[in-house]
């Protein structure tokens, strides 16, 4: 008997596999709850994470036994992934040095952009809808003979993915924060990201010289970040800087620079094929799927075959940052490619390959391991997903952004947007302009498209408009989110809100019929008045509703009466109503709310 009692609970629980890191996200979708509840138990338990960042398989064995005890958390035992970037190439004794990788990150409008404006001598933050980046950008400059990238990677709370995505690309991190603002949520995510990365860090403490700067509010509120500068007895560096005014531009690349030679930043050139990582991708009219990568070992050159993840490419153009065609890449060089087949995924890796067969053959075997990674799901989880979404409203949606990584940012932010009630679901997504493909589904599905940076063509929105299809385009990401989430709010159940307005004890009964109800009773609180909602109460228990058509006092109907007076009153009920002498009359008005995300 004892045997079958285990078999039984043996059923019931269901396993699910994590490797040693995890992103939040994805954890949620194993266990197959909101991810904004998974962030709130994580809170719960002191960690502070973002729907795209990791956790380590302890954290997320302890938070899942807190959410489920039925559910068992069990590390996934595999090989090393060849094209996991935190497997670390070891450099041998031929290792050449490279160029510092530095990652600019912060809180949206203190300042990134514009500081590498002044470092660059060049004026993008002038270029960006509505004042913010919003793409991972790569540069290089020269500082005292020295060849610097650079990381510029936007500050929206939307874009943490992309932020994530930046850390860990990074040498030295340059946490820019405004002095005259302080440390922002964005700026305690950097901060985390950048340390889970590994990363050391450079503080430049922006915009000095407006009025209401105060650099030691600034170190104290860095200090509750869990980062100690070198004045209060840490090893963050903090510099001075005003991008507009150009100060401090020169000691903040020297700092890098020092903790750059510290690290002695060294890579493999020779006898490796090239290998680096994809930071963006997107499609361009007339060449095709174009990508831009950071080189991180080998050499990388024209016609080369590479592979990153389940595309590939015979290297056609090999353009620097500036879009000028260059001959050779190597280490710590952002490079843009053009000549994959289909767009790599923003975050791949890619190695250069012997030939086209070769690198074809990979790009299929890496294609087939992500979609069997896609289907690790039972058919009762399915079920259960199912059963989940039936009792959602669901908003559905197509997707069409310029770049991969700014749509796998939309996306990320959808999902914390979810609750019991409602969801964004998303039907379609893709990288390039709509399409009347994307039309023709949006029709099948009810879905409503929406488009980042992206074109619409005339002939597109006549299809639209045939199909009633609705298209909203946007330039700046918060905007667009801020408009899925008020149409999500529009499928939210109103909230009925219940005013007290006064309180009737029943002194006599006159009438009772099928649908009406006349008494009379002394106002014990407040004050009533027709319309009004009629609670009927005996011993302390709600028995009845009714409605107050009519107040009557001496003899006469009334607007209303107040606390103290005796009146007669009628009340229009559903079914028959047995009202009795002694029995309370609350009432009350009731008013529809609608509900916001």
């Amino acid at each position: 008997m004892a045997d079958e009692t285990n078999v039984e609970e043996e059923s019931t629980t269901k396993t699910i596999h994590v490797e040693d890191v995890i992103t939040v996200g994805e954890l949620a979708a194993k266990l197959d709850i909101p991810a904004t509840a998974l962030i709130t138990e994580l809170m719960k338990n002191g960690v502070m994470a973002t729907v795209n960042e990791r956790i380590d398989f302890d954290t997320a064995q302890i938070v899942t036994a807190e959410i489920d005890a039925t559910v068992e958390v069990v590390k996934k035992e595999t090989e090393a992934k060849k094209h996991d970037r935190r497997v670390k190439r070891e450099v041998s004794a031929k290792g050449i040095d490279r160029p510092p990788v530095i990652a600019v990150m912060g809180h949206v409008d203190h300042g990134k952009t514009s500081l590498l404006d002044a470092i660059r001598e060049s004026d993008v933050a002038e270029g960006e809808a509505g004042g913010i980046t919003q793409h991972i950008s790569a540069y290089q400059i020269t500082h005292n003979d020295r060849v610097m990238t650079f990381l510029d990677t936007p500050g929206h709370e939307a874009f943490a993915a992309l932020r994530q995505h930046g850390a860990d690309l990074t040498d030295v991190a340059v946490i820019v924060v405004a002095a005259d603002d302080g440390v922002k949520p964005q700026t305690k995510e950097a901060i985390r990201f950048a340390q889970n990365s590994g990363v050391k860090m450079v503080v430049a403490l922006n915009k000095i010289d407006k009025p209401g700067a105060d650099a030691n509010r600034v170190k104290q509120e860095l200090s509750e970040a869990n980062l100690l500068t070198e004045e209060w007895g840490g090893d963050t560096v903090v510099v001075e800087v005003s991008a507009t005014k150009k100060t401090g531009i020169d000691k903040l690349l020297d700092m890098i620079l020092l903790i750059a030679d510290v690290e002695e930043l060294k890579a493999e050139v020779d006898g490796i094929p090239g290998e680096g990582i994809i930071i963006e991708a997107h499609k361009e009219q007339g060449r095709g799927a174009v990508a831009t990568a950071l080189v991180e070992h080998g050499m990388l050159r024209p016609g080369h075959l590479i592979v990153a993840g389940g595309a590939y490419a015979k290297i056609r153009t090999l353009e620097n940052t500036n879009g000028k065609a260059i001959k050779e890449a190597g280490p710590s060089t952002p490079v843009r490619i053009s000549g994959f087949k289909t767009l790599p995924r923003f975050g791949d890796t890619f190695t250069v390959q012997k030939d086209e067969k070769e690198a074809r053959k990979l790009a299929e075997e890496n294609s087939q391991k992500e979609n069997d990674g896609r289907l690790d799901m039972s058919s009762t989880q399915l079920i259960a997903m199912i059963d989940k979404q039936r009792e959602q409203q669901a908003f559905n949606v197509i997707i069409k952004s310029d770049v991969q990584g700014s749509l796998k940012s939309v996306v990320d932010s959808l999902a914390t947007l979810e609750n019991k009630e409602v969801i964004a679901r998303v039907v379609g997504k893709g990288v390039g302009d709509i399409t009347e493909t994307d039309v023709m589904m949006a029709a099948s599905s009810g879905a409503t498209i929406y488009g980042f940076n992206v074109e619409v063509a005339i002939s597109v929105k006549k299809l639209a408009a045939r199909e009633g299809v609705v298209i909203r385009a946007y330039k700046v990401i918060y905007e667009l989110i801020d408009d899925i989430k008020d149409n999500m709010s529009e499928l939210l159940a109103p909230e009925v809100i219940e005013n007290e307005a006064g309180r009737l004890l029943v002194r006599g009964v006159f009438m009772i019929g099928r649908n009406q109800v006349i008494c009379g009773g002394e106002v014990t609180k407040g004050k009533i008045s027709p319309g009004l909602i009629a609670k009927i109460s005996r011993d302390k228990v709600e028995i009845a509703e009714a409605e107050l058509t009519k107040v009557q006092k001496q003899q006469s109907e009334v607007k209303e009466v107040v606390e103290g007076d005796m009146c007669g009153i009628e009340l229009k009920t559903t079914a028959r109503v047995t009202v009795e002498e002694g029995d309370r009359i609350d009432f009350v008005s009731r008013e529809v709310v609608s509900r916001k995300l």
